[in-house]
């Protein structure tokens, strides 16, 4: 799959921005056509999907859709309002009230939040590969830089095969190829599962209750001796890396779980497989929700802005059974899409995150 999606040409829709103020980032204000979202590789193909259907019925100009992962498509999103930045940033995570301030700073000042539906984050490997099941500390102690040592302070992690955190684990090498720093994806791995497996050993939960900084830094700090793997934002990547690379492991979302299923299998986190009912549910322990941001400044601008918005969060499109169900995404409930509906049709601006 490509990984982004260009406006179409069109000699006669060059829109001029120049009612969205001055950019933030200096440049000249200038024309583009179409509508422009940024963000996150999860994401991404959820919008390119709503992108081609909605380029197919409304005979404009196909949006522009990138991958950037999370963090660079809001840090590109919040430089200002104008043609030079995106209309739509894409994110695996909610927007962090550092991000806003720096929205607001830059004068993006009224932003919508809509939540699009749901993800796990998978830990997957290739078919013929070992049944695993992680559980309790199994991840913090494979994948941590740090750990607990002999005489209760912390050593750098000796861990080499997964048997050696847990005996009931295959003897496989730890070797995990997952989302860079950047990534959405990369922050919800730690949230969701680093955290909660760092919690499981006494000393770390203690830590955690009197330290809450010095905790974080642990359970946050992946390993760098390349037992972590930086993959970038191709999830497909890491995909195939799998069915390249005999007994590496990886972490991505489900949807692509869900288009691999031919060549990749997961895993179980705390005896629960990720399925669209345990991930709905939160069942599963490494799931999360996905959003779009949306520069209310730029409706009635962009042309097709709000179409687009409405076409997103549609029955046909974000409900249960729709085309973005087909591409892996988890629909939120029927009343809890209709809220997001609401706010998308009222242009109700988000408030600040906690």
């Amino acid at each position: 799959m490509t990984r982004t999606l260009f406006a179409a040409a069109s000699a006669i829709a060059l829109l001029a921005l120049g009612a969205c103020g001055d950019n933030q980032t200096g440049g000249a204000q200038g024309a583009r056509s179409g509508i422009w979202a940024a963000g996150s590789s999860t994401v991404f193909p959820f919008t390119t999907r709503v992108a081609e259907n909605f380029a197919r019925t409304s005979g404009g100009a196909a949006p522009r859709v990138e991958s950037l992962g999370t963090g660079g498509g809001i840090q590109a999103f919040c430089q200002g309002t104008g043609p030079t930045t995106p209309d739509i940033a894409n994110a695996s995570r909610r927007m962090k009230k550092s991000e806003f301030e720096m929205c607001q700073a830059n004068g993006v000042t009224d932003i919508i939040e809509l939540k699009i539906g749901y993800d796990g984050l998978v830990i997957a490997t290739a078919l013929n590969a070992p049944d695993y099941g992680f559980a309790g500390d199994d991840l913090y102690l494979a994948l941590a830089k740090e750990v607990p040592g002999p005489d209760g302070g912390f050593i750098a992690n000796p861990h080499t095969s997964w048997n050696q955190v847990n005996p009931g684990l295959p003897s496989t090498r730890i070797m995990v190829y997952g989302p860079p720093p950047t990534s959405g994806t990369r922050d919800s791995w730690l949230e969701l599962a680093m955290a909660p497996s760092a919690k499981a050993i006494p000393q770390l939960a203690a830590l955690a209750d009197s330290d809450k900084d010095r905790f974080e830094t642990l359970a946050h700090t992946l390993r760098e001796d390349g037992a972590w793997i930086d993959s970038g934002e191709n999830d497909n990547a890491i995909v195939q890396t799998l069915t390249r690379t005999p007994g590496s492991t990886g972490v991505f979302g489900y949807s692509f779980l869900e288009q691999n299923a031919d060549t990749v299998k997961a895993h179980a986190v705390n005896g629960v497989m990720p399925t669209p009912e345990t991930i709905a549910s939160g069942a599963y322990p490494v799931s999360r929700s996905m959003f779009i941001y949306v520069k209310k400044a730029h409706i009635g601008v962009t042309p097709g802005l709000k179409e687009f918005l409405m076409e997103y969060m549609s029955e046909a499109s974000a409900g249960r059974g729709g085309y973005l169900q087909d591409r892996g995404l988890v629909p939120l409930p029927a009343a809890e899409l209709a809220a997001q509906r609401a706010t998308a049709a009222a242009l109700t601006p988000m408030a600040s995150p906690e």
